[in-house]
C-alpha cells in the first residue's frame, strides 16, 4: 500500500500538467532555452500541486479504509519539498541578472534584491527544521543539513539542458535504492517523485521548462534520499562529491564538460528532441 502515494500523484500529475502547460502558454509566461526556443515556464509549479491533490484520497483511505498508504518519513519529505519549491518559485519570478553566489553578491552589495540568496538561507531554514526531527546525533544533524541544502542547489547547476536534472535524478534513485537496498525510502518520496517524472517528460520533450521550482523540488528530493538511506560514511562521501559540483558549477561550466565525455553526451541526449 504503500505505492499507493506515487500511483495517485503520478495520476493528479498526468491531469493537471497538461492544463498547467496550457495555461502558462496562454499567460505569456516563457523562457527561452538553450536552443534560443521559448519555451512555457516554469512547469515545476505543477509537482506541489499534483502531491497535494493526491494526498485527498490517500488520507481518506488512511483514515476510513483502515489502510497504512503513509510510509515512514514520508512527513519529511512533505515539510520540505514544497517549502523548497516554493522558494525556488520566488525566484523564478523575481530573480535579476545576476546568477552565481558571485552574482548574488553583487546585487546584494548594490543594495538589490537577490532572490538566490533568499533561496539559499531559505533552504538552510528547512533543512535545519527538517533534520531536527530525525534521531541521529549532532554530527550526523548537521551532515544531512549540509547535504539536502547542496543537493538542492546541484539540482539548479545541472538543469541547464531539457531533461537532465530529471535524468540525474532517476539516476541517483536507482543508484540508492538497488546499493542500499532501502525500498521504504524510495516510497516516503513516491509523491513527489510521481509529479517529477511526468514534469521531467516535458521538460525533457522540449515541451515547457521547468524552472527553480522543478529542479529545487528535484533537489530536495534527490537530498532527502541520501539522507535517508546512507550512513554517516555514505553521506561523507555525498557530502564530498556534492560540495565539489557546486564549487565547479560557480566558475566552470558542467555542460561543457558532459559535451566532452562522449558517455556522458549520449545520455544526456537520450530522449530530447532533435
Amino acid at each position: 500500500m504503500h505505492a499507493l502515494p506515487f500511483v495517485f500523484s503520478l495520476l493528479a500529475a498526468a491531469a493537471l500538467t497538461p492544463l498547467v502547460l496550457k495555461r502558462l502558454s496562454e499567460a505569456g509566461a516563457t523562457r527561452e532555452n538553450y536552443r534560443g526556443r521559448q519555451l512555457p515556464a516554469p512547469l515545476g509549479v505543477v509537482i506541489v500541486p499534483a502531491a497535494l491533490v493526491a494526498l485527498i484520497p490517500l488520507t481518506l483511505l488512511d483514515r476510513f479504509g483502515d489502510v497504512d498508504v503513509y510510509p515512514d518519513n514520508f512527513t519529511l519529505a512533505m515539510l520540505f519539498v514544497p517549502g523548497v519549491a516554493l522558494l525556488g518559485f520566488v525566484d523564478d519570478v523575481l530573480a535579476g541578472s545576476g546568477r552565481g553566489w558571485r552574482g548574488h553578491g553583487k546585487d546584494l552589495l548594490s543594495g538589490g534584491l537577490s532572490t538566490g540568496v533568499i533561496k539559499a538561507v531559505g533552504t538552510l531554514g528547512l533543512a535545519l527544521f527538517v533534520a531536527s526531527y530525525m534521531r541521529v546525533s549532532d554530527g550526523e544533524f548537521l551532515l544531512a543539513v549540509a547535504v539536502l541544502v547542496l543537493a538542492t542547489n546541484a539540482s539548479n547547476l545541472l538543469d541547464l539542458r531539457p531533461g537532465r536534472s530529471v535524468k540525474a535524478f532517476v539516476l541517483l534513485g536507482l543508484g540508492l535504492t538497488l546499493s542500499t537496498q532501502n525500498v521504504e525510502a524510495a516510497a516516503s518520496l513516491g509523491i513527489f517523485a510521481a509529479a517529477i517524472l511526468v514534469a521531467g517528460y516535458f521538460d525533457l520533450r522540449e515541451k515547457a521548462m521547468l524552472g527553480d521550482a522543478g529542479s529545487n523540488a528535484i533537489g530536495a528530493l534527490a537530498g532527502l534520499w541520501m539522507v535517508l538511506t546512507l550512513d554517516t560514511n555514505g553521506l561523507l562521501i555525498a557530502l564530498v562529491v556534492l560540495l565539489a559540483l557546486n564549487i565547479f558549477g560557480e566558475f566552470r561550466s558542467i555542460a561543457a564538460v558532459i559535451e566532452r565525455i562522449p558517455g556522458l553526451r549520449h545520455l544526456d541526449s537520450i530522449g530530447r528532441t532533435k
